[in-house]
């Protein structure tokens, strides 16, 4: 089909802003892509490239094209990697992102369980506390916890999370046990990078601010400090839930804990799953929700 002729040219020119690469990409002569370039512009009458011996940059009309063109190519390749992955079999790359404490505690211990299973899936993950852009930086898939704030993601719950508000028995001993959430700024709260806790009043959810000495951006260290009696956290249970079923800490205020939060699968909305992300996915569904 004529009007094809010169697209992926076109956009791998305005991807490298280089003919020689783009050549060394698509594995054709520079005088090739060249042409087509030339044979794109003279059929569109307009110029799509700046071009000097150094650089090459795409012209206001190019740019607005090269939009169109690279949604066009993006729709091709999910079209091909959707009858691709009629597979059966999962391979390749998966590249992954969860919080750090929860990925290592929970997440990649699964998803080390899942690659003994499948010796032809390679995974790439990052831990980090800050939220990144899956499709900006190439994801696949992102573990999440909590409310979803990015609509334009899907998404697949795989558990649940629950806030507990806990503390030693020494603390209770000393400083007593409170009954109401009034009662908390009477007391040493162990904070983290917030100045509020999470709860749930008659239906209604309520952030209560609090104060104390410390303050860490750390889980793991916040919990060492409520058991050695500092004061009172809130924490996920991934932190605290060894602890409470030994008696190390003692939960608080159980009837105003917040609802249950979630953990989540999320990923972009135009990716095809395919079949190693789909297992991927309904595995730690199984494996999580085993232990949530």
């Amino acid at each position: 089909m004529v009007q094809w002729d010169g697209i992926s040219e076109f956009v791998y020119v305005a991807e490298t802003e280089s003919f020689t690469k783009a050549s060394k990409k698509m594995s054709i002569s520079t005088a090739q892509v060249s042409r087509q370039i030339s044979a794109l512009e003279k059929r569109l009458n307009i110029k799509l490239f700046y071009r000097t011996t150094r650089k090459v940059s795409l012209t206001e009309e190019g740019r607005v094209f090269y939009q169109h063109c690279r949604s066009v190519l993006d729709g091709l390749d999910e079209a091909e990697r959707a009858i691709t992955n009629l597979q059966t079999k999962p391979q390749g790359k998966i590249k992954l992102t969860a919080s750090v404490t929860y990925g290592e505690q929970q997440v990649l211990p699964l998803v080390n369980d899942f690659m003994k299973q499948y010796s032809d899936v390679e995974v790439t993950a990052y831990l980090s506390n800050q939220q990144v852009d899956l499709v900006e930086e190439g994801y696949d898939l992102a573990i999440r916890l909590g409310k979803l704030t990015d609509s334009t993601m899907m998404a697949k719950k795989l558990g649940k999370r629950i806030n507990y508000l806990c503390a030693s028995p020494a603390y209770l001993n000393k400083y007593g046990i409170p009954h109401s959430l009034s009662e908390l700024n009477k007391h040493s709260c162990l904070l983290g990078t917030l100045d509020y806790w999470h709860f749930s009043d008659a239906g209604r959810e309520r952030n209560i601010r609090v104060s104390g000495r410390l303050r860490y951006n750390s889980g793991v260290s916040l919990v060492d400090a409520a058991l050695k009696g500092l004061g009172i956290v809130q924490l996920p249970d991934y932190y605290v839930q060894d602890y409470l079923a030994s008696g190390e800490l003692i939960s608080l205020l159980d009837n105003f804990r917040e609802p249950d939060g979630g953990i989540w699968a999320v990923y972009p909305q135009n990716r095809h799953l395919s079949p190693k992300i789909r297992l991927l996915v309904d595995y730690l569904a199984e494996h999580i929700g085993d232990h949530s």
